[in-house]
């Protein structure tokens, strides 16, 4: 998809060296959630089929959409945020030294292309945590709207998380 400034992403499936490197991705923290990690289970879940590497010209990597199940946030389902009908859950990330440069809504824009043409959804549907201010104002921007909110625990401390929607035409 073209975008505002002439960017041209593609999606194909994850390939292992994508997988690989991905998994060596660091973000600066708070953002460091984000971070996956090179243990065999994140290389795994990579390469499941549901991700989808996104390149740019010259097959430069440039992030990555997940759609399905792997793009739900463990702790939403008991909330009883993850249900309805033909409503696709997506996830993304981009490479680090692209996330701030004003690319996120035509690679946003990419992958909600993308989940329409190979999915045919409702709606879509993704989760968010509450800090990223930055993503969440993106979100909104290509029209998604809050659909409810939890806190997911672990260890000593919590985070909360965003769920929102987004209809297609």
């Amino acid at each position: 998809m073209t975008g505002s400034n002439s960017l041209r992403y593609v999606l194909r499936q994850m390939e292992e060296q994508d997988a690989r490197e991905i998994s060596g991705w660091k973000y600066e923290p708070p953002y460091d959630l984000y971070d996956i990690g090179d243990d065999r289970a994140g290389l795994l879940e990579l390469q499941d089929g549901s991700y989808y590497a996104v390149t740019l010209p010259g097959n430069q990597l440039a992030g990555f959409f997940c759609y399905g199940g792997n793009a739900r946030v463990r702790g939403g389902a008991e909330q009883g945020l993850y249900s309805g009908d033909n409503v696709l859950d997506i996830g993304l990330g981009m490479k680090p030294e692209y996330t701030g440069a004003g690319q996120g809504m035509d690679f946003l824009r990419a992958g909600i292309t993308f989940a329409e043409q190979q999915y045919a959804p409702a709606k879509l549907r993704l989760t968010v945590a509450a800090f990223n201010l930055r993503a969440a104002a993106l979100y909104r921007k290509a029209g998604f709207g809050l659909t409810g909110s939890f806190e997911r625990t672990g260890g000593n401390n919590s985070m909360e998380f965003l769920v929102m929607e987004r209809p297609l035409l």
